[in-house]
């Protein structure tokens, strides 16, 4: 059904776009080369992935299927991804609710400003880009080009790149790492790319309003997790919004800040909120997820090795709250062919 709407689109572009460089639609037989759709992830169909310079986009194409649908994210892509600035004071208007990269370079005819926007190009759904140019920017280049990152709010100091600006990797994990948060805000909107990933959910449950435990939370995940990264998700929640996760385990926004596991089977409620501060106890929450301890305590009680001695052990029989965020992964009804993925 999408194949015809799929052609279509990419002739329409194609006539926008003629160098055959600039804009390639492709389709893949997952059955044929079921290697590439491993290495992709891919488990429903027909699925819509963007790749730019041989780099596949964390956020595939979840529009409306109809031609003009199609040609239209695919011009929003072909847009410039920075913003040039004319005059420095424009700075001062920038919106400080979101994460700013800023070049200034000599010229925009040199290897540092393709760099620079062949990483913008990737990352610009998570960061705003802007560049200036010339006499524009000579009063920031006393030490030549160089790049800036100015982080949310009017507080945080700018921080300055100090690796090669023609090196690619170099700058690109450089912003990504700025760009894209240890901790990540789940909402209705991206709860599906999340889920899509694969990986648990550790959710802080915080109303929008207190940022000293959202903080707390992203301080102590940097400091006990960091090693953990891609093996399970780091997210905060507003208490507001996920009202009914919340009570899935019992809870209420009156009850948070809340920190829970969801292993997409499973809910698992971390203990007191402020027990995050115990160095090495966050951790051992995650660790107890990834050796099975959590889903055994929920369905037997304690462990042997967690029980005083002389103490009897019983056996509690138990069932910990099903997954609720589960329930934002992709709709059955709005693909062809939905697989099954094994999960813990």
């Amino acid at each position: 059904m999408l194949h015809p709407i799929f052609e279509e689109a990419s002739n329409v572009i194609k006539e926008e776009y003629p160098n055959e460089n600039q804009v390639v639609f492709a389709r893949v037989d997952c059955d044929q080369h079921s290697d590439i759709a491993q290495r992709y992830r891919i488990s429903k169909y027909p699925t819509l992935k963007l790749f730019r310079n041989g780099m596949m986009m964390k956020r595939e194409y979840r529009g409306q299927r109809s031609v003009k649908a199609l040609a239209d994210y695919i011009r929003q892509q072909k847009s410039d991804p920075v913003q040039e600035l004319h005059d420095l004071a424009e700075i001062t208007t920038l919106d400080r609710s979101k994460r700013n990269i800023i070049g200034y370079f000599a010229q925009k005819d040199s290897e540092e400003y393709r760099v620079f926007e062949r990483v913008a190009s990737i990352l610009h759904d998570d960061c705003a880009f802007l560049a200036a140019f010339g006499t524009v920017s000579k009063p920031e280049r006393y030490s030549g080009d160089n790049i800036i990152y100015k982080p949310p709010g009017h507080s945080a100091p700018d921080i300055v790149y100090l690796g090669s600006m023609t090196n690619f990797d170099g700058t690109y994990n450089w912003i990504q790492d700025k760009c894209v948060p240890l901790v990540r805000e789940i909402t209705f909107e991206n709860g599906e790319e999340l889920t899509e990933e694969g990986l648990p959910f550790l959710i802080l449950f915080h109303m929008k309003e207190d940022t000293e435990s959202l903080e707390i939370f992203q301080n102590e995940v940097a400091r006990q997790l960091i090693s953990e990264k891609g093996t399970i998700n780091f997210l905060h929640a507003d208490c507001d919004k996920f009202r009914h996760p919340l009570l899935h385990i019992q809870k209420t926004p009156a009850d948070c800040p809340v920190i829970a596991i969801d292993s997409f089977r499973h809910m698992y409620v971390f203990g007191d909120f402020r027990d995050v501060l115990i160095p090495g106890k966050l951790k051992q929450f995650v660790s107890d997820l990834h050796s099975g301890k959590l889903h055994r305590e929920f369905h037997h009680g304690p462990d042997p090795t967690d029980i005083a001695p002389g103490q009897e052990v019983q056996d509690v029989a138990s069932s910990p709250p099903e997954s609720s965020f589960q329930k934002l992964a992709p709709s059955e009804y709005r693909y062809t062919l939905l697989r099954d993925r094994d999960e813990l």
